[in-house]
């Protein structure tokens, strides 16, 4: 039996970048331009589900359509610069390119602003697809068949089990390691750095 190609998807925000820098001075800015009180240390302590289950804890619920909107649209200026590739990220990609593998990254993140801080780290998948959050994840992971997935959130976790691909956190987000597991990971890495190794035990398992 031939092996499957190897393609392996990646979450975004806390596991191929640290956005919390910028993601905080985006909620700065919404806060003074809309005179809404935010916790923004709270709201960067919890990121990976979609921006308008975040925005409904702060906003009436009417005015958290037309407030996303304002947000992304601020985004560009206020979250790219200061925002930084995860410890091991480029070396992920170019791991998996060594082995013959194709990347992705998959995530709850507004598709445009995923690309505009990709670009900017000088990350390049193969396939970016943005607007999708847990389950949601596995429309993308199996139209490209991906065999494992990577993420920092127990929502990652459930979109590779919905798209049948390998589940593996990394606990470098809000989610402990703990976490992570009892949601069906099946492995836990401490960080990226910890992803080529991982991937080469994977590879020769699935070789045999």
């Amino acid at each position: 039996m031939t092996p499957s190609p190897l393609t392996v998807g990646f979450d975004l925000d806390m596991t191929l970048i640290d956005s919390r820098p910028g993601i905080k001075a985006v909620y700065d800015a919404l806060v003074a331009e809309t005179g809404t009180p935010i916790d923004t240390d709270l709201v960067v302590s919890r990121l990976g589900p979609p921006l308008e289950d975040e925005l409904a804890n702060w906003f009436p619920a009417a005015d958290v359509p037309a407030v996303a909107n304002r947000y992304r649209a601020m985004y560009p200026a206020y979250a790219i610069e200061p925002t930084l590739a995860m410890p091991g990220a480029r070396e992920a990609i170019e791991a998996i390119r060594e082995r013959g593998g194709r990347t992705m990254v998959v995530t709850a993140k507004y598709e445009p602003n995923a690309k505009l801080h990709l670009a900017h780290l000088g990350i390049e998948p193969d396939v970016i697809a943005g607007n999708l959050w847990a389950e949601q994840k596995a429309v993308a992971l199996k139209e490209h068949g991906a065999t494992v997935y990577v993420g920092d959130h127990i929502g990652d976790i459930r979109g590779a089990q919905a798209a049948n691909a390998v589940p593996v956190g990394v606990a470098t987000g809000p989610c402990e390691a703990e976490e992570l597991r009892t949601a069906g990971a099946h492995t836990v890495l401490a960080s990226l750095t910890e992803l080529p190794a991982w991937l080469d035990a994977y590879t020769e398992r699935t070789a045999r």
